[in-house]
């Protein structure tokens, strides 16, 4: 499907881009070598680069292309989940033995975010480069820090559940457009012996995706400048439709509509069972479509709707943003060979192949959208879409705490008030 000029400049383009929550949905760690590993001096010899899953489609296929382009250039390329990107690379980097590319996040907000890094003086600016001159201005706060760019990433990401059709059609029902059809199909589907929503909570950055998914209704259709008012201390997680969120997300566990016990259930069994259609959907971002198609023995069985929020449905907004990128590193001694790839990658041939790998729609330019990104496109245009939440948090204390309350929450030991209590604790700690 072709995206409109006039969207992909005016609006999708104008959101601020989440920065965290599609760069953690990161895959398992898997060494993935881009050939033999010995390269030449002529080309720098081998690239080390280090990702993270959900990536992996888009950014190996540009990595092969530079590699036929680019003679004795070779690669070395791995992932890691995101908790060890949070803390393992996060080390490297500060000891200087860090991959030459590594993963980061857009925007701010966790320990690997762009801003916290270039902060830290551990990137290299990439202003020289002529794709940073398209970046839209929405986008910059995702790419640049005191008006330098230090981030690469290929578009924007959308954020909904991503579901069984085959299940549906089993229990007869169709993707729900309010709150209340939502608790319908739930119920169906589980009445048909079919889990209603595979949550893989045992693996930190899950955690926080039904949260993400529901607080654009319930929280920014009501108040669009909520991240403002929270900025000079006019608002607060525990006394907003946060509020409304996380007990909507307790809700579904209440009425069994989740896997058993969500918190000993990894990603990787969410994405199976979803993918097999023992469960009917899972709240994700478009960024894993490709890794739960993999999975499926039909991949054309699986597709994505906006998760509403609530029974009115002009209130049903949705969370899209700039979807992980890479940087490199400023104790990179292959610096020359690293910035080549990555102004390669800002070429629009380059920058299309890795969004249609990835399910997401381009930074700029004109280009295909997946068809299961069809439903997601009219709020686009109407102006109803928010950043993910993330992007905005002062200080790389906030994700964390959101990840450990609702773990508790899904395991009985603290209530919602609590829950939010501690995450505006963790937000008055500035940055």
């Amino acid at each position: 499907m072709a995206l409109d000029r006039s969207l992909s400049r005016r609006r999708l383009l104008q959101l601020a881009g989440g920065a965290t929550l599609s760069a953690a949905a990161a895959g398992t760690l898997a060494a993935c070598g881009g050939g033999s590993g010995s390269g030449s001096s002529s080309a720098g010899g081998t690239l080390k680069v280090i990702g993270v899953g959900d990536q992996e489609a888009g950014l190996r296929k540009v990595l092969d292309s530079y590699k036929s382009s680019h003679s004795g250039f070779d690669f070395n390329l791995s992932f890691a989940p995101a908790d060890q990107v949070q803390t393992a690379l996060r080390t490297q980097l500060g000891g200087g033995n860090a991959p030459d590319v590594h993963v980061v996040y857009p925007g701010n907000g966790s320990a690997m975010s762009m801003v916290q890094l270039s902060k830290a003086g551990l990137l290299t600016d990439l202003s020289g480069q002529s794709w940073t001159q398209q970046v839209p201005a929405g986008f910059k706060g995702a790419f640049q820090n005191d008006g330098k760019t230090y981030i690469f990433s290929p578009g924007s990401s959308m954020l909904g559940a991503i579901y069984n059709k085959k299940a549906f059609a089993t229990a007869g029902v169709q993707p729900p457009t309010t709150w209340s059809e939502l608790l319908e199909v739930c119920d169906k589907l589980k009445k048909k012996g079919i889990t209603p929503i595979a949550l893989g909570a045992q693996t930190p950055w899950i955690t926080q995706l039904i949260p993400y998914a529901l607080v654009p209704g319930t929280v920014y259709s009501k108040t669009p400048d909520f991240d403002d008012k929270m900025a000079a201390g006019q608002a607060s997680f525990a006394d907003s439709g946060w509020v409304d969120a996380m007990n909507k997300y307790l809700e579904l566990q209440k009425k069994g509509f989740f896997n058993d016990n969500p918190n000993g259930t990894t990603y990787e069994q969410a994405t199976s069972m979803v993918a097999t259609g023992k469960a009917g959907m899972a709240v994700q971002v478009s960024a894993v479509l490709s890794a739960f198609r993999a999975a499926a023995t039909a991949p054309d069985d699986l597709s994505m709707f906006p998760f509403p929020a609530t029974d009115v449905a002009a209130d049903n907004w949705i969370p899209a943003g700039v979807v992980v990128g890479i940087a490199v590193s400023a104790k990179s001694k292959k610096a020359d060979q690293a910035k080549s790839f990555l102004d390669y990658c800002g070429q629009q041939e380059n920058l299309n192949t890795w969004a249609e790998a990835v399910s997401c729609v381009p930074l700029y330019g004109d280009a295909k959208v997946d068809p299961a990104l069809t439903s997601f496109l009219p709020l686009l245009k109407a102006n109803k879409a928010v950043p993910f939440m993330d992007q905005r948090w002062p200080n790389a204390e906030v994700q964390p705490t959101h990840f450990a309350v609702v773990q508790q929450l899904l395991g009985g030991k603290t209530t919602v008030q609590d829950a939010l209590k501690k995450m505006d604790d963790a937000y008055k700690k500035g940055a």
